[in-house]
């Protein structure tokens, strides 16, 4: 999994901007995979030391810019200089990986968004955790459904020192957290609360703890200090049928751990089932090098990274929030921002409160969204939708006439819903009989098709870029690119990314893309086969 690709095509070329404590990592990983043409650095002993152990220049950030043969930058200078010289490196058309956080202010960061679409050029933000193999394994098992419907997690993130003085304890270390639960969630919260305190400086919080609400009922919290005697990072998952610990401080056998408990009502009261618990197998795998690889992957594609600039801003979002919780005490609303988001609704349609609708998207005829429901940017909901409660439905989707979208059902950024598709939520229906309790969960993953007419029972995930065609009935998990038709659903063959039916050399006969069946029988890109999705 840490190899780097093998298909004969050139990395492309990468100037690490700022190689200090963290810097230098990204130097030795860029430089490992054959990327590292240059590095740029204030200290001069510093630059020299590097220039000697990496053969490559030392660059002025303006010589850097000027030099055609460097397609990248990687920025891991302070907090405060990464939009400026974000938006800089854009400006000179290069791609860009910024480490955490992408700015200090999302107006900030919204310029380099804009600057990002206007220049076509990946900007990749280094929310390093969602690299992590461990990571990857978990939410892979929540988009499946094996801990059920999330109702809590919470993440620890604990160590002495590494003080700062241009941001507190917040904005240092919960970055990463916000990204894994973000990614959990599958939407950003919509209430953020935080209280701290600051010890070594009056103004800069060494210790707080942020709890943030969720549309459909998740909670989540966040403990971060500098000032604790030990370190820890530690993240929890709990889920209705089990629940799970990613511990990046144990040994590679612990790092993921399931605990299949469960709760049982019995005479009106609620009693603990617990498990065994279960150790996940992870590959042991530097999360840096996967990260360094995805941005070259993408860079030399020129396609979006999994944390990309939405996330990055999702991330800020919370941040920004949460500073000016501990600014006033009180929590603070992210509705109230989404709110003002441009979006288009028709007149002859409802938008109940406590929804949340991205800039862009489009609500047209007799269609109602229902409480605590999100709906990402850019998405087009047709005619007679109903959306809710407490669905999340992800950026640039495109919902057609007479679908419902009920509770349970969270579809990844770009799924196309035919026209009268139906989603089920309970498997055995009654008019008499109330089955709110036994909802069920059905996750469809990013660029998923749904043919006009299809059903999918509830319970069942949809992969990545799968397809279904028109009329078929999902009654067991769709894999990722398979394209299954017929009553019950049976897979029939593949689909590309483009949504082209592939024949027996998997080829795509629109983009010429090249697939292979991985190992565990995976459809896989062939020049991608080490790909994070």
């Amino acid at each position: 999994m840490t190899s780097p690709r093998t298909d004969g095509a050139a990395a492309p070329r990468v100037a690490v901007v700022g190689c200090g404590y963290w810097g230098r990592n990204l130097v030795r990983n860029f430089h490992e995979l054959g990327a590292l043409a240059a590095v740029s650095e204030a200290d001069p002993q510093r630059a020299a030391e590097l220039e000697g152990r990496f053969g490559v220049p030392s660059l002025a950030f303006e010589d850097v810019l000027l030099r055609p043969d460097i397609e990248g930058v990687a920025i891991a200078t302070p907090a405060g200089s990464h939009a400026a010289l974000a938006l800089r490196a854009l400006d000179a058309g290069k791609h860009v990986f910024v480490e955490k956080p992408l700015a200090l202010k999302v107006e900030d960061a919204e310029r380099v968004r804009s600057a990002a679409k206007a220049r076509d050029r990946v900007v990749m933000v280094g929310h390093l955790l969602r690299y992590h193999p461990a990571f990857i394994e978990l939410h892979r098992q929540v988009a499946e459904g094996r801990l059920g419907r999330l109702r809590y997690i919470y993440s620890n993130r604990l160590n002495l020192g590494r003080f700062r003085r241009e941001e507190d304890v917040f904005w240092s270390f919960a970055p990463h957290d916000l990204s894994m639960i973000i990614a959990l969630a599958g939407t950003e919260p919509d209430r953020v609360e935080s209280v701290g305190c600051g010890y070594l400086h009056e103004t800069i919080a060494d210790v707080t703890t942020t709890h943030l609400r969720f549309p459909g009922g998740l909670n989540a919290h966040i403990f971060v200090s500098w000032l604790h005697p030990f370190k820890e990072q530690k993240l929890v998952v709990v889920g209705e049928e089990g629940m799970a610990v990613f511990d990046d401080r144990a040994p590679w056998p612990g790092k993921l751990v399931l605990y299949p408990h469960r709760i049982a009502w019995r005479g009106g009261a609620p009693e603990p089932v617990p498990a065994d618990a279960q150790p996940v197998a992870i590959e042991p795998t530097e999360p840096l090098r996967m990260e360094c690889l995805h941005f070259l992957d993408c860079a030399r594609e020129n396609r979006r990274p999994v944390t990309d600039l939405r996330d990055g801003i999702g991330v800020l979002r919370v941040l920004d929030a949460a500073r000016r919780s501990l600014g006033t005490g009180g929590p603070v609303s992210l509705m109230q921002d989404a709110a003002g988001a441009p979006y288009f609704v028709h007149p002859s349609s409802f938008v109940d409160e406590e929804c949340s609708i991205g800039p862009g998207t489009r609500i047209w005829h007799f269609s109602h969204i229902l409480p605590g429901s999100r709906i990402g940017r850019d998405c087009t909901i047709g005619q007679n939708v109903a959306i809710g409660p407490d669905v999340t439905v992800g950026d640039g989707c495109k919902i057609q006439n007479n679908v419902s979208l009920y509770k349970g059902v969270r579809l990844g950024d770009g799924v196309f819903c035919g026209p009268s598709c139906v989603f089920t939520n309970v498997n055995t229906p009654r008019a008499e009989v109330d089955r709110k309790a036994d909802f069920r969960p059905t996750p469809v993953g990013r660029g998923a098709t749904i043919g006009a007419n299809a059903t999918v029972v509830c319970g069942h995930s949809l992969g990545d870029y799968c397809f279904v065609a028109a009329g078929a009935v999902v009654t067991r998990d769709v894999p990722a690119h398979a394209l299954v038709a017929g009553n019950p659903a049976r897979q029939i063959g593949w689909v590309s990314h483009a949504g082209e039916r592939l024949g027996e050399d998997l080829v795509c006969p629109r983009t010429g893309a090249r697939y292979e069946i991985d190992g565990e029988g995976r459809l896989v890109e062939a020049t991608e086969v080490r790909r994070i999705a």
